[in-house]
């Protein structure tokens, strides 16, 4: 009885452990879900034919003219937008002070003169004493050094009426150079201090268009290149060259000045309708840097072989690593100066999580 016993439970445990076996080989892995990823194809960036500035035109050169002397404005002859010559009288402040001093000057003058003349005589005189002996030397040199004294006094006073004259003179404020004004800063009946702004005149000559650009995009433009403006009052064409370009951008907009000369009759022809004038300033279409592939930043990836994206092959839904050779970056984006052509589609989010060959699917976004 026992025996038999013992063999039932020995059955039973054999069949216990086949149904766990059995219970264990029907267990399998959750299948592996493909990682979803945002991708993009890339195509050849168009913005630079497109960048637009606005600009001015400006003449090459604008004064800001003053008086030389201070004084009460008592006169202003020209007016905002006015065509003036050279030599043209702008504005007068009040002689009087000035003409004062002028003749008290010339009078020093007159009585240095009278001074010098006396002296030269008496040096004459005892000069020809001492020829026939009556005087001793030390008298005639004190003679001369007299005669000296009163040369010099008079080149002095000579001197002192030149300026007094010359104050006199820049009572008028005269135009230094054909043009036309662009500003009036002062008014009849202002005391004007000395070179404060009366009228800026912008003279005639070269024209520039002025504009400003901000620092991302200053790598496309140098000295020297040629770009293409139209006015927005006439809407007409023209051409500029750009000749300088600040050093420093402006404390306030943070953009950077650029000055550009007019190269056609525009500048020659009508530079009154076009000095102040609005215009657009764009690159020409035939600039090399517009044929560019750019990427956003977050495509890229860095490791010890360098820097690369995520090529995403459509057919089997694979990526793989393609290495790039960055040529500059733009805010969010990166210009790829090789490694990708136009037409390719890359990965841009999630790049840092995948593997070579790691199956994908396109990352779609809730209804």
């Amino acid at each position: 009885m026992t025996e038999s016993i013992l063999v039932v439970f020995r059955v039973l445990a054999v069949a216990a452990s086949a149904l766990v076996l059995t219970s264990c080989g029907k267990t399998q892995a959750p299948p592996t879900l493909d990682r979803a990823v945002k991708v993009m194809t890339v195509g050849q960036d168009s913005s630079d034919s497109a960048l637009s500035y606005s600009g001015e035109i400006r003449a090459r050169v604008e004064s800001a003219l003053g008086f030389r002397v201070a004084g009460k404005l008592v006169a202003r002859h020209v007016d905002l937008g006015q065509r003036v010559k050279a030599g043209q009288v702008l504005a007068d402040i009040d002689p009087q002070d000035y003409a004062l001093s002028a003749q008290a000057a010339q009078a020093q003058l007159v009585a240095a003169q009278t001074n010098r003349d006396l002296s030269a005589s008496d040096f004459k005189r005892y000069k020809d004493l001492f020829d026939q002996g009556f005087i001793s030397g030390a008298e005639l040199e004190r003679r001369e050094a007299a005669f000296k004294a009163a040369q010099a006094q008079w080149e002095q006073a000579k001197a002192q009426r030149d300026v007094q004259t010359n104050q006199a003179g820049y009572t008028r404020l005269v135009a230094d150079a054909p043009g036309v004004i662009t500003s009036v800063d002062a008014s009849v009946g202002q005391v004007l201090a000395v070179g404060q702004p009366v009228v800026h005149l912008a003279q005639d000559g070269a024209r520039d268009v002025v504009f400003s650009v901000p620092e991302n995009q200053l790598n496309h433009l140098k000295t020297g290149m040629k770009l293409d403006i139209s006015l927005w009052q006439s809407e007409q064409k023209a051409q500029a060259q750009i000749r300088d370009i600040a050093a420093s951008a402006d404390p306030v907009t943070r953009t950077f000045t650029v000055k550009a000369v007019l190269l056609n009759a525009l500048q020659a022809n009508q530079a009154d309708t076009v000095l102040g004038a609005t215009a657009n300033v764009w690159m020409p279409a035939n600039v090399e840097s517009q044929q560019r592939l750019v990427v956003p930043t977050s495509a890229l990836r860095s490791d010890a072989k360098g820097t690369s994206v995520w090529l995403f092959d459509a057919a089997t839904l694979t990526v793989k690593p393609q290495a790039v050779e960055v040529k500059g970056v733009e805010g969010n984006q990166v210009v790829i100066a090789s490694g990708l052509k136009a037409g390719d589609q890359i990965v841009t989010t999630g790049v840092h999580v995948l593997t070579d060959g790691q199956k994908v699917s396109l990352f779609k976004s809730r209804p």
